[in-house]
């Protein structure tokens, strides 16, 4: 099955050039297309998309208050690829603490723009985790945000899901946190699955934004 992305930007020509470069690829589809984040829930109950490529600063409803509305309103929401100018943005390490899945820079080359849908899509492994820890170095809490020390410390995570966490953390896919802990991907993805329950976390990046502003890793 291809995976169906819907697109969400106020530019018509960032929209149509994601269409041309992801539409070209024999395992994905294009389902539709908007120019603000307020079109979005209505869009993605009609055209049930697994990838949402949405821009962060939109007129009328931008990409964080769109990512919260989705996912407040929304069952079984589809990811959330926030698409952005700017990668050092504080716009978009919002955007990841409200749930988005991940960002996309609009520069980016037409093999990074495929890499990253299909990264967002699978949801095994983290986009761009260096960038991640930047934005969480200089926007987030240093460690000291409660919300995310007080999930840290119900989760109680066992010893192996913490290093699981960390290895996260880094970028490390499943198949890569196998090798390292020589286990099997089978019993990786249980130790994820397991940290997403007990920190409360929807996928792999707000896990890792937990695990950062919590100062159980550090950013940098």
């Amino acid at each position: 099955m291809p995976v169906r992305v819907l697109l969400v930007d106020d530019e018509p020509l960032v929209r149509a050039g994601l269409r041309a470069v992801l539409e070209a690829q024999p395992d994905m589809d294009v389902v539709g297309e908007a120019a603000d984040g307020a079109a979005v829930i209505p869009l993605v109950r009609q055209t049930r998309p697994d990838v949402v490529a949405m821009d962060v600063r939109m007129p009328l409803l931008d990409g964080i208050e769109a990512t919260r509305a989705l996912l407040r309103t929304v069952a079984d929401p589809p990811k959330i690829l926030v698409v952005t100018t700017f990668e050092n943005d504080e716009y978009v390490y919002e955007a990841l603490r409200a749930g988005a899945d991940g960002f996309l820079l609009k520069r980016a080359r037409p093999a990074e723009i495929v890499h990253a849908v299909r990264l967002i899509a699978e949801g095994e492994s983290l986009l761009f985790p260096a960038s991640v820890r930047q934005l969480a170095a200089e926007y987030g809490d240093g460690g000291g945000n409660r919300a995310a020390r007080a999930a840290l410390e119900r989760a109680r995570l066992t010893e192996r899901e913490g290093e699981v966490l960390r290895l996260m953390a880094r970028g490390l896919s499943n198949a890569e946190i196998a090798a390292r802990l020589v286990v099997g991907t089978e019993t990786v993805k249980s130790h994820v699955s397991a940290v997403l329950a007990k920190l409360g976390a929807r996928d792999r990046t707000q896990a890792v934004i937990t695990a950062y502003e919590s100062g159980f890793v550090a950013p940098g």
